[in-house]
């Protein structure tokens, strides 16, 4: 697993795997397709809201902020590795002089 994992790898880690549950079968008992549930569990795609409720529901010892929240800090370790390459021209706040006589 990466650090952070995509949250298609904690699904297939610690749900489907323990429960022999093939990503067929989930995706069946989750009423999606195959290819939409293998696309997440291999970090092909992201959880969306709509999925996010479905794996609430079928898992209740979660809640749909337990997985839009893997989805936001994987997404989010993802931007701060590219960061370096992002280059910008930072605005400088206006001096104390400019607002006051703008009043």
């Amino acid at each position: 697993m990466h650090n952070p994992p995509h949250p298609g790898e904690i699904l297939r880690a610690m749900y489907l795997a323990p429960l022999d549950l093939t990503v067929t079968a989930a995706a069946e008992g989750l009423g999606v397709t195959r290819k939409a549930l293998s696309e997440l569990v291999n970090g092909h795609t992201d959880i969306s809201r709509d999925m996010a409720i479905r794996l609430a529901k079928a898992f209740p010892n979660t809640d749909i902020r337990f997985w839009l929240d893997l989805q936001v800090q994987y997404d989010t370790w993802q931007a701060e590795q590219r960061s370096t390459a992002i280059t910008v021209k930072p605005f400088v706040p206006p001096s104390p002089a400019f607002n006051s006589s703008r009043d």
